[in-house]
């Protein structure tokens, strides 16, 4: 064999040799480097598997994972900060777990957890067509109508339609948030209103006296529309029933005043004195003319 081609075979084995274990050392110290935080990735919580409305938090809900780039500053970082709290909106699988997502600590789960402060959650029965048929789910929003009989007076009574709650959000519908044994949601016909004090009373008050329909309406639109309501009568032409006027009361006549009674009246009297001697007398008579 060629003396000159050994050599440039022998030169090629140690450069190679020694590249090779220069490489090997370079991903041994990287692989013994800290990979709790690399430079430029954030510790971040994120869900394990879908968590649904009213969940309560566990530590197998949760993996801590490392991210690179910025995050948002209402990102939970720890498990520990999420752990026992409940969930009032929808988290998906490998979503990061925002503050605003998760109830305030020590709110529980449930229901009661997804009410804001000064808020009430109102439960209205409903059937599949007052219901909207299944199309209404949480987070969506509705206006609620009523029909019934208006006294318009004299016994006469008008059934009217009218708008009394727009833009209502819907926290549940359909199902309830608690589940059974096996996990599942159970079925149940009411649909959960998030309502303020006033509308509750209003709505409460508009249930148990009228017929209620909810109307599904665009999230985006937020603008209340001005409606009077319409009447049956109105619906098929015919003209309304006016309402009653109120009575008018003449005004009773004023107290004739009483005759005075006739008072004598004293006749005015003159006087003329009388000296006799040292003896005086006084006369006294009628002035005539006097009235």
């Amino acid at each position: 064999m060629n003396r000159r081609l050994v050599i440039v075979f022998v030169f090629a084995l140690a450069v190679a040799s020694l590249t090779s274990f220069a490489l090997y050392q370079l991903i041994l110290a990287r692989m013994r480097a800290p990979v709790d935080k690399p430079v430029g990735t954030t510790r971040l919580v994120v869900a394990f598997h879908d968590l649904q409305v009213g969940a309560l938090l566990k530590d197998s809900d949760l993996v801590e994972t490392l991210v690179s780039g910025p995050v948002a500053d209402s990102a939970i970082k720890t498990k520990a900060d999420a752990i026992g709290r409940g969930v009032i909106a929808t988290i998906y699988q490998n979503e990061p777990i925002l503050l605003n997502r998760l109830a305030a600590k020590g709110a529980g789960a449930g229901l009661a957890a997804t009410i804001p402060i000064g808020m009430r959650a109102l439960a209205l029965p409903v059937n599949e067509v007052v219901g909207l048929a299944g199309f209404v789910s949480p987070g969506m929003r509705v206006d609620v109508l009523v029909a019934g009989s208006v006294a318009t007076g004299e016994g006469v009574n008008s059934t009217f339609c009218r708008t009394i709650l727009q833009n209502i959000e819907v926290l549940s519908a359909g199902q309830k948030i608690e589940r059974n044994i096996e996990g599942k949601p159970e079925s149940a016909q009411v649909v959960n209103l998030l309502v303020t004090p006033t509308q509750a009373e209003t709505l409460n008050l508009a249930s148990g006296q009228t017929k209620v329909q909810l109307v599904l309406r665009n999230p985006l639109d937020t603008k209340e529309a001005n409606t009077s309501g319409i009447s049956l009568a109105k619906l098929f032409g015919q003209s309304e029933v006016p309402a009653p006027r109120p009575v008018a009361f003449a005004a009773p006549p004023p107290p004739r005043p009483t005759a005075q009674p006739m008072v004598a009246k004293e006749p005015e009297m003159g006087s003329i004195e009388i000296f006799n001697g040292s003896k005086k007398s006084e006369l006294k008579y009628e002035v005539a003319g006097a009235k």
